[in-house]
């Protein structure tokens, strides 16, 4: 790591902090050449790899940009989107994988935000799923009706 105040590249770590709920780490360091102190922060990456080959790395924001469009005009909160975010994320990490593919975000979107709304989700849905016709919205209508009697009976 180079210090941002004159380039070296040795620094000692002071100060070292688990965050975001021990998925990075926020480290203190000291410049040994000119003393000057920065924060640093480790975080393990995870790559989205596109339909077109190319990869990118996951960003919560995105997640939170598109869902946000399905929730448009709906009584869905920023916390309630940043929560949903994290809980993809969480998520397509516990795969054990550094690469996921968008596809397998999607998939990770989708059902919590069927529990958070069910218009949102109906939304996202025939976006992502390509919906062609009102027959592809009735099919949906009648598995989330069939969950819903399912969830009920217990």
């Amino acid at each position: 790591m180079h210090c941002p105040f004159c380039q070296n590249q040795h620094s000692r770590v002071i100060d070292s902090r688990v965050i975001d709920a021990g998925s990075a780490i926020r480290r203190r360091r000291e410049c040994s050449d000119c003393g000057g102190r920065f924060t640093t922060i480790e975080k393990a990456m995870l790559l989205v790899l596109k339909r077109n080959g190319v990869s990118e790395p996951f960003s919560r924001e995105k997640v939170i940009t598109g869902v946000r469009r399905a929730c448009q005009g709906r009584d869905v909160s920023d916390d309630a989107l940043k929560r949903l975010a994290q809980e993809v994320e969480e998520n397509v990490r516990s795969h054990g994988s550094s690469q996921v593919n968008a596809n397998d975000i999607g998939l990770a979107i989708l059902e919590p935000l069927r529990e958070l709304d069910e218009v949102a989700y109906l939304r996202f849905a025939s976006v992502y799923r390509s919906f062609t016709s009102a027959d592809d919205f009735e099919a949906e209508i009648r598995k989330m009706r069939r969950s819903a009697k399912k969830s009920d009976t217990f």
